[in-house]
């Protein structure tokens, strides 16, 4: 249509899925809080980077200004922690793999069941939808 506006749908808001348990929307918000964290995720694409971060962590995280929740997150291997204080997933992977863990073992821990067991759920159909819904009501 000719001189028709281009009509863009307009994004959930995060309190649209804050009912929902588990779920830690990568919005703008989170993209924006995560920021220094998620560059001290890419930075370890590099394997100079690795060896460093892996010789001396603290020292290593003292180049990223993130807040100390993000810093103690990353120290503890908290990886549920590290998605809420604005981490992405894909980004975070780089941080797995560094530690040798795989996308497997970090979705197992976020889920509070180890490697295999998540792997067994997956394979069995994913997790239960039970407790897994909207408190609102909403499907």
């Amino acid at each position: 249509m000719a001189g028709a506006a281009l009509r863009i749908p307009r994004m959930p808001q995060q309190d649209q899925f804050d009912d929902i348990p588990g779920t830690y929307l990568f919005d703008r918000h989170r993209s924006r809080q995560g920021y220094h964290l998620n560059m001290f995720f890419f930075s370890l694409m590099k394997p100079e980077n690795r060896e460093a971060f892996l010789t001396n962590e603290e020292l290593y995280l003292d180049r990223f200004p993130m807040s100390e929740a993000q810093r103690r997150a990353v120290l503890a291997r908290d990886w549920l922690g590290m998605i809420k204080l604005g981490g992405n997933i894909y980004y975070m992977s780089k941080f797995g793999a560094t530690l040798g863990r795989s996308f497997q073992y970090m979705a197992g821990a976020m889920s509070g069941v180890t490697q295999e067991q998540y792997a067994d759920m997956m394979k069995s159909g994913g997790r239960s939808i039970k407790g897994n819904r909207s408190k609102k009501g909403r499907n």
